[in-house]
């Protein structure tokens, strides 16, 4: 392989001819040879995009020369674009400030900015202003606005959408309620669909209220917190900007010490990602109980035949996207207990575990989005309900006999359920072998659409 030799504040090192970074990430891609998890490209593109508006407030302030912060920028735009980030080759596993990263950003960003007629400086130039110990956190916290916003609000909102259609859809449909994996009372399928449905709008709302924390930004404190070698102005300059690139309504955090040392809202945001990964292995395990069989189970409803699910049984189908989205759940809760401890271990003036912390982050938000997508498409859109499967499951039930407390008195009650469970016989016979209610009462007082709720007429 074809080398260079660059050179920084330790001496020269050998970089491979063609690479657009320098020496301090060659040093930090040698030294730390541990696992293949590279930074998260939300993360990068947030860290390139720093990089142009530190570029643009030390212009705007007349700290960087003109010639200097339009290079600098045109060289992030084209990294923007270009999305180059096999040049950004650092491990997750390296310093726990993130430090390498960020200079990785500055060496790529100021070989391209660099001409014949102009030299761009990695540290004095693109890092004007700056430390790693504001920047890292101030790009998570720009890509985990982002990738928020961007992709996973909408992918909540594209499957209540779909929810909101399989219960306008089923609004007729009565079934028997479960408790405890046990028959309850009846509901109709509108009803249990509105539970998951809801659960998610809760969960949008959670996470929307989380990222009034999340945009407030770092950045102005270097490297500990005083701002040493920034300024009020630039601060100031750096989030007028970024609002104006962004359309977001970012803010600086105003006690920088606490913006560097801890990281508690990302804490908050993993948590309202861990609820909803919760909402969702719920509903994904209601939809397999649901779909169990298809002779055998419950079998209420049907899932699409997307792919054949036994390599040894012939026509065996499987809820695999069921088990998909459940296995990103419990993904992103472990990603939320290593977020929180990783939180917990702030020294002083910094917490020193950020490049994990952000690889945790945005895959869950990645993980979640992609499947929550692929839920809808590939489950959701395609359900069959089985209404006279539910409709068979609902007359055997014996928890109908909930309908008499109010006429006969639950002890009574229990004495028909009880006996015809023991009997093998329906609720009627037993009611009315027992001469607690005459037929036409039984009729009147036992009817499931007169047990699913006060607005009844919503729903038929």
């Amino acid at each position: 392989m074809k080398t260079r030799t660059e050179y920084d504040s330790m001496g020269p090192i050998e970089v491979p001819k063609e690479a657009w970074w320098g020496a301090q990430t060659e040093r930090s891609r040698q030294n730390f040879k541990i696992g293949g998890e590279k930074m998260p490209p939300e993360l990068l593109r947030a860290l390139v995009l720093v990089k142009k508006m530190a570029a643009v407030a030390n212009q705007r302030t007349g700290k960087l020369a003109a010639e200097k912060a339009l290079a600098i920028q045109h060289a992030a735009d084209l990294l923007l674009k270009g999305e180059n980030w096999d040049e950004f080759p650092l491990v997750v596993w390296q310093t726990g400030s993130g430090t390498q990263s960020n200079m990785n950003a500055n060496e790529v960003i100021a070989h391209l900015a660099s001409q014949k007629d102009l030299t761009v400086h990695p540290n004095d130039d693109v890092n004007m202003s700056q430390s790693s110990n504001d920047v890292f956190p101030t790009a998570l916290h720009i890509a985990g606005t982002f990738a928020i916003e961007r992709t996973l609000l909408p992918a909540i909102y594209e499957m209540v959408s779909v929810l909101k259609e399989l219960e306008e859809k089923n609004q007729h449909v009565i079934k028997i309620g479960r408790t405890h994996l046990q028959d309850a009372t009846p509901v109709t399928f509108a009803q249990e669909v509105s539970g998951w449905r809801s659960a998610l709008e809760h969960n949008a709302t959670m996470l929307a209220n989380s990222l009034t924390e999340l945009r407030q930004l770092a950045i102005g404190g270097t490297a500990v917190g005083t701002g040493l070698n920034a300024s009020k102005a630039y601060e100031r300059a750096f989030i007028e900007a970024l609002n104006e690139e962004t359309g977001i309504q970012f803010s600086g955090e105003t006690n920088k010490f606490h913006a560097l040392a801890n990281r508690d809202a990302v804490v908050y945001v993993s948590g309202a990602l861990k609820a909803l990964a919760a909402n969702c292995m719920k509903m994904a395990n209601d939809i397999r109980w649901l779909a169990s069989g298809p002779r055998s189970g419950l079998g209420e409803i049907t899932l699409p035949a997307n792919e054949p699910g036994s390599s040894i049984m012939p026509g065996k189908i499987n809820p695999t996207q069921c088990e998909a989205l459940a296995m990103v759940a419990v993904q992103v809760m472990g990603n939320d207990t290593a977020i929180g401890v990783a939180a917990s271990q702030g020294n002083f003036e910094l917490n020193v575990y950020l490049p994990l912390i952000a690889f945790d982050l945005l895959q869950s938000i990645r993980l979640l989005t992609d499947a929550l997508h692929s839920f809808s498409d590939k489950c959701l859109k395609g359900l069959v309900v089985n209404e006279d499967r539910m409709a068979d499951l609902l007359e055997q039930s014996l928890m109908l006999v909930t309908a008499l407390n109010t006429h006969i008195g639950y002890d009574k009650g229990a004495e028909i359920a009880k006996k015809a469970f023991n009997e093998g016989t329906t609720l009627k016979d037993s009611a009315l072998s027992l001469g607690y209610v005459t037929e036409e009462e039984y009729e009147n007082w036992v009817r499931p659409e007169k047990m699913i709720g006060e607005n009844v007429d919503d729903y038929l």
